[in-house]
């Protein structure tokens, strides 16, 4: 089987068996958004190393603590989805997914964007919404093919300049945070369409001056009407 589905009302473990299937290259763990399920797994194992030959790993809506170094080895991996679990932190070794190119982390535990994630220069997709962090290490500016990048329900309270430097970047939300201003070169971000398009770009919920005077300055003019349009709303 190159694909497989696990699931059970109480999922708590992943059948043995399961590490056999060495030509694995879908795995799938997570209930179906619409059973309102919630399955109890606490522990990715570490046999999970076994199935090499992984692309997509889904393991949405459990009760995750700890994901292995193990993870670190599945070298063909290209997305990953870890949401709505009690996970607080990630391995290092999950720097050397280096095909990852989408990572699903939001409702977790994290406090912090962990390093090893501004290792992964394939990621083009993050979601680490819904968590507690607080800072963005200036790191992740080596996320240079990033296209999505979603930090809405965090506490943040400032982003880096180095944010900035991801050209590359189509969709932007930072809603629900505590940001009173954006960096100085926010404005360079050219491929993000300034809210003409509400997923492009979200800042709903933070306490920004309207408009922040150092992002009008050096980005687009319509940039002036969307934040006077929100803050006026």
């Amino acid at each position: 089987k190159k694909k497989l589905k696990i699931s059970g009302r109480e999922l708590a473990s992943v059948p043995e068996q399961v590490f056999g299937l060495d030509q694995l290259q879908v795995l799938e763990m997570s209930p179906e958004r619409e059973s309102c399920l919630r399955y109890r797994m606490e522990l990715l194992p570490p046999e999970i190393s076994r199935l090499r030959n992984l692309t997509c790993l889904y393991v949405d809506s459990n009760n995750l603590k700890k994901i292995p170094a193990e993870i670190g080895t599945l070298s063909h991996l290209e997305r990953l989805t870890l949401s709505n679990n009690s996970l607080s932190s990630l391995p290092p070794e999950m720097g050397a997914l280096q095909r990852l190119h989408s990572l699903h982390l939001a409702n977790n535990s994290l406090t912090e964007l962990p390093a090893p994630l501004c290792q992964l220069r394939s990621l083009t997709f993050l979601d680490v919404s819904d968590n507690r962090i607080g800072t963005i290490p200036s790191s992740i500016r080596h996320l240079e093919k990033l296209e999505t990048l979603l930090l809405l329900f965090n506490s943040l309270e400032s982003l880096p300049e180095d944010v900035c430097l991801l050209r590359n970047l189509h969709t932007l939300w930072l809603g629900n945070n505590h940001l009173r201003s954006l960096p100085a070169s926010f404005g360079e971000l050219v491929n993000l369409d300034w809210g003409y398009s509400y997923c492009s770009c979200n800042f709903e919920g933070n306490p920004l001056e309207s408009p922040p005077p150092e992002v009008c300055s050096r980005g687009p003019e319509e940039i002036r009407d969307y934040f006077l349009s929100f803050h006026r709303a």
